[in-house]
């Protein structure tokens, strides 16, 4: 049998990860990317001589990216510089109240005793092996598997661990188990915004997120963008064709199956089968032409995850210990998730996310230079249907600077050397989302059960990216190309 041919729309962490195990096995890859540079989420920005990584700042699951190269017959060392974080992150919930979080267990249990007492200690770590548990349960039979259902996870696992894990929990509620401090609980239950979730909505199982960063956060040279080109660099090597600028408008099915794409400049391509790394709402609402709405169900608008304002900056700090992560904390915890799901606004009173990204690494950055910054808040996915006025933005960024500086952090903002980023933004980089940045929300036990799978309704269309199955993030978006590549493998073999 000739080895297929196949076109993978979106050079995302999914379709590189696609390309790469498709073309190690001879098949004839070419990845078609709308954008000038490949990477999907994983972009830069240019602030005045700042080149800002915008997107993804944090690298976890190495083992994931180890796996791809070395199936591939590479490393991942070989192919990119990567740095062990010692210090995961910095918060700050006043210019008195701050708390580091390290690698090592001893070290954050050390450093919460000092801030909140030796009970909220003695709490965190019950928390980190309850997390550790979770990850153990969820790893095989879930992450990897390749459509997992609630029956399959149970029989996999037994009921005795799926109760260990508490789905039907939230996040929140779950963590008043281990801590009576709000201030911890607002620091742990910020691991549901990774999937751009509530933690007032989200189950349990989130907590997992502890986990990974507990196994290594890892800072690429070059940023998470470094990673992304490092990928292309494998796949091209491999033989795959990456081209960029060149956007897909629409899939074209004919006798009830994918059999190629159409391309914004009217060229038509051939192939046998297709991976669609976009998000699968674009497919949904006929973005990618009319006969491949069939491929998923209908999104929900109102399931959006998280989307973001972000400010990228070359500016001069002072005040605060700025180390590579830092999450300044609002006072009004319940209410930003409130504002932002229910309301549809943006938050009063944000937490604020600063990744300092000359800071952490080999050499950290002078005191009183320029430095490149990621300044974010979560803002709601309604980047299609409102599109927030400059006065909304000023007010929206006077407040978010307002809160670094009551913890001590002072940045000397200029104009000319800031860009800024909303949710009409990301919803025109990344359509039919309205700037959700991690597909749907994961709000309930079953929300992680209901995203596609790797294949579509559609035969010889398959799904990777954030927005299918395993989830959001870019080790998980990884999976879900190789399961699609997987998947399409063996499809074919068994025709």
């Amino acid at each position: 049998m000739p080895a297929p041919r196949v076109i993978i729309i979106g050079a995302g962490a999914g379709g590189l990860s696609a390309a790469i195990d498709l073309a190690r096995q001879g098949v004839a890859v070419t990845v078609l990317e709308g954008a000038a540079a490949v990477g999907g989420k994983m972009h830069r920005r240019e602030a005045g001589p700042a080149s800002v990584d915008a997107g993804p700042t944090v690298l976890t699951m190495r083992w994931v990216f180890d796996e791809l190269f070395s199936d591939a017959g590479a490393t991942l060392d070989s192919c990119l510089t990567l740095h062990p974080a010692d210090l995961l992150a910095r918060h700050a919930w006043s210019a008195s109240e701050r708390l580091d979080l390290f690698a090592d267990v001893k070290a954050s249990a050390d450093a919460i005793g000092a801030l909140a007492g030796r009970a909220e200690a003695a709490g965190y770590r019950e928390f980190v092996a309850r997390a550790q548990r979770m990850f153990r349960t969820l790893d095989g039979p879930f992450m990897r598997a390749p459509r997992p259902t609630a029956l399959s996870l149970a029989a996999a696992t037994g009921l005795s661990q799926i109760w260990g894990i508490a789905p039907f929990a939230t996040m929140w509620k779950a963590l008043g188990q281990h801590f009576r401090d709000p201030r911890l609980q607002q620091l742990f239950g910020r691991y549901a915004t990774y999937s751009g979730s509530s933690p007032f909505a989200a189950p349990a199982t989130l907590m997992v997120i502890a986990h990974v960063e507990q196994c290594g956060v890892w800072l690429p040279e070059g940023g998470m963008t470094g990673l992304a080109e490092a990928m292309a660099g494998l796949a091209r090597r491999l033989g795959a064709e990456i081209r960029l600028d060149a956007p897909v408008a629409g899939i074209v099915v004919q006798g009830g199956r994918a059999r190629g794409v159409t391309l914004a400049s009217g060229e038509r391509l051939e192939a046998d089968a297709i991976i669609c790394n976009a998000d699968a709402a674009a497919l949904a609402t006929g973005l990618l032409g009319p006969g491949a709405t069939a491929a998923v169900p209908q999104p929900d608008p109102g399931g959006r995850s998280l989307s973001a304002v972000t400010w990228c900056l070359s500016a001069v700090t002072d005040g605060f210990p700025l180390t590579r992560h830092n999450v300044f904390f609002s006072r009004a915890y319940q209410a930003e998730f409130d504002e932002i799901f229910s309301r549809r606004r943006l938050p009063t009173e944000p937490t604020v996310y600063v990744c300092a990204q000359d800071r952490g690494g080999p050499s950290d950055v002078a005191g009183g230079a320029p430095e490149a910054l990621l300044i974010l808040i979560n803002a709601p996915a309604i980047g299609d249907q409102h599109a927030f006025t400059q006065v909304e933005i000023d007010a929206c960024a006077t407040r978010t600077f307002r809160l670094l500086e009551h913890c001590g952090l002072t940045v000397q903002r200029q104009p000319e050397m800031t860009v800024v980023s909303t949710p009409a933004w990301f919803a025109k980089r990344f359509p039919a989302t309205g700037g959700a940045l991690y597909g749907q929300a994961v709000h309930g036990a079953m929300a992680a059960f209901n995203r596609p799978g790797a294949r579509s309704r559609i035969p010889c269309l398959y799904l990777a990216g954030g927005s299918v199955h395993p989830g959001p993030g870019v080790p998980m978006a990884v999976l879900s190309g190789r399961l699609a590549a997987s998947a399409l493998m063996a499809d074919r073999t068994s025709r």
